[in-house]
């Protein structure tokens, strides 16, 4: 399911429109995903009284409208002790039992413990003469959740969880669940949110493992979806009614879905009627552009150009025609009027001083005056285009082409922009193939190549995937092979440009440390 953070009623109504929809497909028990009463994560909206007071009145409004079928939601729950995340069981108008979260994760994009105490015991509750444990996201990835309730007589635990998507956790997952299911000898399921919360997506693809670790069923990724399946009395599971989704789908297939849903979801569920972005004819753009088309649909965004003096030809043909292969309106603002004017303005400011990177920021300042104006105008959000790699060295304007309410790709690396906009011409050709094989530039001075200022993005990507992610030093990484000055110039960049990011919009997160509430670093450091 995909709720909406904070809309406590309007959660509570999906979840009675989707028990209703479960038990008239033949469901005895209607399993749905972590805190999924206030969506997650909650922040700090758990810290204010009246969010508990609508959570009581959506568990009371369930309890009076469901009937005839069990379910097992997740809330927070304020008793005796605190605050706790827990899964609770609803049967015939009364919360029959509750499970509270074990282990609360504090690290990553987590900050459970800020809000949330310490369960400590399983629960096990008897459905249909079956013996179901409980456990809640982070306990299926620790040893004795499953241990307890597996030694409490479960046949079945199910897990409800809110879990972030990024690179390669499906996979991690799937193994996990089905080595606990093997280790203790029960069927598990395991019961995931969708959608896009800020930078964070939730990925769905819950699926089903039967007592030996197989896995039996499989949800599809990225969308709301449900699956039905069947136990006999001695908790072996029946075939499912139809077949289960493989989970095959290629690395940029799964990532290109992760930044739609990523995309919709912050506009949608923002209440803004498209998006509008600066379209230049380089592969950034041009991979956003398809994202945000795909995510809203083309009637929905609005392209700009806004050539400058250094603007190749070719690039204004390749931004335009990009627009008309995805069928998005697309203007032309050119910004010399603009430029020539804060030149002329400046002429006193910058007497006797040599032209350098300022002129190149004004230009892209200026382009964000407009981008901002077009969006205030229509209600349309600015999506930003700029990818990790640049976001990281701070190859980037303040106020200029950082400018915006949400950056798709900032946590999509140069290389991987490429393989994204290869993999979305495979679906259909959107982005030309002169974008895909020029030289990237920021056209901000006659002849720029970004390889002027920065090192081969193969390079660099590598480099940052060393320091960014993995938290290597700057020896560790030359010792690897790369430069040693490449490396230390990297990791000054990176360092010194904190500042900027700070005051980046947010970013769909498909890494495993993206910038934001990842990755945490002070502004004023000697480190």
């Amino acid at each position: 399911m995909n709720p909406l953070v904070g809309d406590v009623a309007g959660n509570a109504e999906h979840v009675i429109a989707e028990a209703v929809r479960a038990r008239e497909a033949g469901a005895d028990m209607a399993v749905f995903p972590e805190l999924v009463l206030t969506g997650y994560p909650p922040e700090d909206l758990l810290l204010r009284s009246e969010l508990h007071a609508r959570i009581e009145a959506a568990l009371a409004r369930i309890q009076a409208e469901v009937r005839d079928i069990t379910l097992v939601i997740g809330y927070p729950r304020c008793s005796v002790g605190g605050l706790f995340n827990v899964a609770g069981v609803i049967r015939d108008g009364e919360v029959v039992a509750e499970y509270a979260k074990q282990h609360l994760p504090n690290y990553s994009v987590f900050d459970e413990k800020r809000y949330f105490q310490q369960g400590a015991t399983p629960t096990v509750f008897e459905h249909q003469g079956l013996r179901i444990g409980l456990s809640v996201c982070e306990d299926i990835w620790q040893e004795g959740p499953a241990q307890q309730a597996a030694a409490a007589g479960a046949q079945v635990l199910v897990n409800i969880n809110a879990s972030p998507f990024h690179r390669g956790k499906r996979g991690e997952r799937e193994a996990l669940v089905s080595r606990l299911a093997r280790d203790h000898g029960m069927a598990i399921l395991y019961a995931n949110l969708v959608g896009g919360q800020d930078e964070l997506v939730f990925d769905g693809a819950s699926f089903v493992v039967d007592a030996g670790g197989a896995i039996i069923q499989r949800a599809p990724a990225f969308v709301e979806a449900s699956l039905l399946q069947a136990f006999d009395a001695s908790a072996h599971a029946l075939a499912p009614p139809s077949p289960s989704e493989a989970a095959s789908a290629s690395d940029e297939a799964t990532l290109y879905d992760a930044l739609v849903l990523g995309v919709r979801d912050y506009v949608r569920k923002n209440g803004f009627s498209g998006a509008v972005l600066g379209l230049s004819g380089g592969i950034d753009s041009a991979l956003t552009l398809a994202i945000a088309a795909d995510a809203l649909g083309p009637d929905a965004v609005e392209a700009v150009l806004m050539p400058s003096r250094y603007t190749a030809d070719m690039s204004n043909e390749d931004a335009l025609e990009e627009a008309r292969l995805l069928g998005v309106k697309a203007q032309t603002v050119p910004i010399e009027p603009a430029f020539q004017s804060f030149l002329e303005m400046l002429e006193p400011a910058f007497a006797g001083q040599a032209v350098d990177v300022t002129e190149e920021n004004i230009q892209a300042r200026c382009r964000g005056i407009i981008l901002m104006a077009i969006s205030n105008k229509s209600g349309r959000i600015l999506l930003t285009t700029g990818n990790k790699s640049e976001m990281a060295v701070g190859y980037a304007t303040l106020y200029g082409d950082m400018a915006g309410g949400f950056a798709p790709i900032k946590d999509v690396p140069k290389t991987l922009v490429y393989r994204l906009a290869a993999y979305r011409n495979r679906r259909s050709p959107v982005i030309p193939e002169r974008v895909m094989t020029r030289a990237p530039s920021a056209e901000l001075r006659p002849d720029q190549v970004d390889q002027d200022s920065l090192p081969p993005y193969e390079v660099l990507d590598a480099i940052l995937r060393l320091y960014i992610e993995e938290d290597e030093g700057v020896e560790a990484i030359a010792a690897k092979g790369y430069p040693p000055e490449v490396v230390r110039r990297v990791a000054r960049l990176v360092d010194r440009n904190e500042y900027k990011r700070r005051q980046a919009p947010p970013g769909v997160r498909i890494s495993e440390r993206a910038f934001g509430r990842d990755r945490r670093y002070p502004l004023t450091s000697g480190f």
